[in-house]
């Protein structure tokens, strides 16, 4: 039959569309799907357990609205109720199971929330993280501005602009702010994005295990130079991280509140520049939230690229 002919190339070609989807994929970067730390893993762990709930009901039901539309279609000839008006077995599909499916949603949100929780100081252990490791907590300082990061270690009095570098097998427990607009911190495969907002302080905490370098960059659109406000995150062997310690020690630039109102005015870091300091002034990270609040430290935020910005992205490239 010429219409059965029809239909079945139309859902023929119909089973090709989803792979439309891909076109916007990349083959290197499907981060959240490759997780390297205990909080990222419960991240998707929990993520697979939504859809999967979600996908109990969105799946049948598609099935279910095909099946009914072909049928009772106009012309089939189906037996004709006109005094129907009620079914306890539709009352129960309908709204049992939507019931359902949301109070699991909620059960597991709210058990993924705890999980992941930066302020919930047993999250780490509940992951399964060693409670106990020889290593002490490491405290991290994250200041952001226009639009570089910086990394103070207020007890190794060294700080690092634009590269994170963490030993492993430690907690790391960071403090951000920002110095203008609100940033987003975010490392896909290690732990969820959290804000750092001007004139106050948020907390995440993390742990990698295995050495390596992962992608971090704000989430948050921030003006022009955006696009460059990335960092990286090196996990190392405590060894060599001590050994980091000292070589970033000897640097000659130092950091002081001065230095980094300097440090802070806007900046496209199109090289993506890491500069070391030495010498880090202590308290740093409560004086510049005190100045933001005090609008002590205030910088114009430019919406668009200056002559100077475009000028200096066309003599990278150009090289």
């Amino acid at each position: 039959m010429k219409w059965a002919k029809r239909y079945v190339l139309y859902f023929r070609y119909l089973a090709y569309s989803p792979l439309l989807l891909l076109s916007g994929c990349s083959d290197t970067h499907f981060w959240l799907f490759d997780p390297k730390g205990l909080i990222a893993d419960t991240e998707l762990h929990y993520m697979i357990i939504d859809v999967t709930l979600m996908a109990i009901v969105i799946v049948p039901t598609t099935f279910l609205l095909i099946w009914v539309v072909w049928r009772y279609r106009e012309k089939r000839r189906s037996a004709f109720a006109p005094e129907w008006s009620h079914s306890n077995v539709i009352e129960v599909v309908v709204w049992g199971i939507p019931l359902l499916i949301v109070g699991m949603l909620s059960y597991y949100s709210w058990r993924g929330i705890q999980a992941v929780n930066p302020y919930n100081p047993h999250a780490l252990n509940s992951h399964g993280a060693s409670t106990a490791r020889s290593h002490k907590p490491l405290t991290v300082d994250v200041i952001t501005t226009d639009w570089q990061w910086l990394f103070v270690y207020p007890n190794k009095h060294i700080a690092v602009a634009n590269e994170l570098v963490v030993p492993t097998g430690t907690k790391l427990h960071l403090k951000l702010t920002s110095t203008s607009v609100v940033n987003s911190f975010y490392i896909p495969q290690i732990v969820g994005q959290i804000y750092a907002m001007p004139g106050m302080r948020t907390k995440q905490s993390f742990e990698v295990d295995h050495p390596g370098s992962y992608h971090g960059f704000s989430a948050a659109f921030s003006g022009p130079g955006f696009s460059w406000m990335d960092f990286k995150l090196k996990a190392v062997p405590p060894v060599k991280f001590t050994a980091w310690i000292k070589k970033a020690g000897i640097s000659k630039n130092t950091l002081n509140y001065a230095s980094f109102s300097r440090f802070a005015e806007p900046t496209v870091n199109i090289e993506r520049k890491i500069h070391y300091f030495s010498d880090v002034k202590t308290g740093l990270f409560a004086k510049v939230i005190k100045a933001v609040r005090s609008q002590r430290l205030h910088y114009v935020t430019p919406m668009a690229m200056t002559e100077n910005m475009h000028a200096k992205i066309f003599r990278t490239h150009s090289n």
